[in-house]
């Protein structure tokens, strides 16, 4: 979900720049260098909305707000699909 729907995101809806999106929407990921502060690093049981600083609903709502600006739009749109992969994650804890 991290890697392959974001490129069908992309190809779907900037059809003319997909690959551009998609790097973008890749690079989002470095939301999850938050995780390196957690101890331990890595919980399988853990969810990750609202735990890690970068994760939490204070942030999705910055990432919300960051829609309306169209310059940020795009990086929006993919911090917002990242954490809607991370809470459907949080659904299988």
């Amino acid at each position: 979900m991290h890697f392959l729907a974001p490129g069908v995101i992309a190809y779907l809806f900037f059809n003319e720049q997909w690959i551009k999106v998609w790097i973008i929407f890749i690079l989002t990921m470095l939301v999850d260098t938050d995780h390196l502060i957690a101890n331990p690093i890595f919980d399988p049981a853990r969810c990750s909305i609202n735990y890690h600083p970068l994760h939490t609903y204070y942030a999705i709502g910055v990432y919300f707000l960051l829609l309306i600006p169209f310059k940020t739009r795009i990086v929006a749109i993919g911090l917002l699909f990242h954490m809607l992969t991370d809470a459907i994650d949080c659904l299988w804890i």
